[in-house]
Parts: structure tokens; sequence; C-alpha cells
């Protein structure tokens, strides 16, 4: 584990990190209050977790509870290559999960989530896990849970499988934060690819009371006359 993190801290930038910083929202009050960054790029991380694959559990964790970003994000994204390569065990798979629902604590912030939330609790979804969690996190006080809900049902989009997608989006829709409203509206958007009538049945029945951030991001992909048609929906409610 120390070998991981001393490759991190090795490619640190300082002046990156400032402005990560900043972008990431860490002053007291924001959404990021106190995280800590090297100043790394994503690419840089998983170039590192390629080289680390097959940590123990317990390593993994004490990544996890490491205050810099990108040393949280490297045990996010080992989890995340492991549990979409097909050689891994299906025990590995669930030590990983496993983890992975023990410790959302440590999956927080919207990047953390969403490099990992897909591979880690989506792909055992598709594989037969009850989709029990999925609506117990949408349920939760935590922002991070939330959006680790509706960002995990991206490989069932893919599968074609759009069923819980529209269910937790609705269940959402009164959320109060703005990044969950992206979220929610970016897998919209992508279960417009797949099926755009039901996107549109969606919408004709919630684009009036949807948050408007959630609104334009699942109207991206659709013609200037829809994305006119539904944002003059919400405006005339």
């Amino acid at each position: 584990m120390s070998e991981a993190v001393d490759q991190l801290v090795a490619l640190a930038d300082p002046e990156r990190a400032a402005g990560m910083a900043r972008f990431f929202q860490t002053g007291p009050g924001q959404y990021g209050e106190g995280d800590e960054f090297l100043g790394l790029s994503v690419p840089q991380v998983v170039a590192v977790a390629r080289r680390h694959l097959g940590l123990p559990v317990a390593a993994l964790e004490g990544l996890l509870d490491d205050p810099r970003h990108e040393v949280r994000l490297l045990a996010l994204k080992i989890m995340a290559l492991e549990c979409a390569a097909r050689r891994t065990s299906s025990q590995r798979r669930r030590e990983l999960l496993d983890l992975y629902l023990r410790r959302t604590d440590r999956v927080n912030g919207w990047d953390l989530v969403d490099a990992s939330a897909p591979d880690v609790l989506g792909r055992a979804v598709l594989a037969g896990l009850p989709a029990d969690v999925l609506y117990r996190l949408a349920r939760s006080p935590v922002l991070w849970e939330r959006r680790i809900a509706i960002v995990a049902t991206f490989p069932l989009i893919r599968a074609g499988d759009l069923d819980h997608t529209f269910a937790l989006a609705a269940l959402l829709e009164g959320d109060p934060h703005d990044l969950l409203h992206k979220a929610v509206g970016w897998m919209l958007r992508e279960a417009g690819k797949r099926d755009e009538p039901r996107l549109l049945a969606y919408l004709d029945e919630h684009a009036a009371t949807m948050p408007r951030t959630a609104l334009r991001y699942s109207l991206e992909r659709l013609s200037p006359a829809l994305r006119a048609h539904y944002r003059g929906a919400r405006l005339s409610r």
C-alpha cells in the first residue's frame, strides 16, 4: 500500500492541487470542505492503479481512509478495474462490493462516485444483486450515497434495463442538491439513447416539475424542437 501511495506522491503537483481544491469546492461550508489534493489527473491515478491490482481488502480500506482525494480515488479505481475485468473471481467481486458498501462514507466526491459506482455496484446489480440497495442509497441523507444510487444504473442502461433509472429519477426528483440533479439528468440522457420514446414519456410526466439542471441534462440528445417543448413545459408550470 505504501508503495502505491509513494508513487502518487512522486507525481504531486502543488500548483495544480491548489486549483483542484478550488474546483472541488473545499472551502468552509462547501460540498468538498476540508478535502486535500495532490494535484493529479485521473489518467495518472489510473496508471498507478493498474500496477497495484489485487491489493488486499485491508490495504484498500487503508487507502480509502487517507485524507488525500487522489489516494481514495486510487483505491476506488483499483476496485472498479477489478470489478470490470472478466477474470476477477466472484469471491473477489463480493469482497470489493462489501468494502464499497461498508465504506461509502469515503466515496465522498462526485468524481469518486462516478469513477466507481457503475463498475463496483452497478455491475453487481446487473449480475443479480437485489436492486433494493439502490433504493436504500437513494433514500440516504448523504448526497454522495444518493448519487451512487443513480450513477450505478449506468451498466444497466447499457444492457437495456432502464426500469431502475427511471424509477430512481422519479424518487430523486425533489432532491435539493444540484450535483444530484446533474447525475439524474445524465442518466436520463443515457437512457434516452437506448429508448427515446420511453424518455419522452417520462418527460411528458415530469418535465414540468423536474429540477432545471436535471431537465437540461436529460434533453441534450434530443432535437431542438423537443428541447424547446420540454423547457416550455417547465416554464409554464
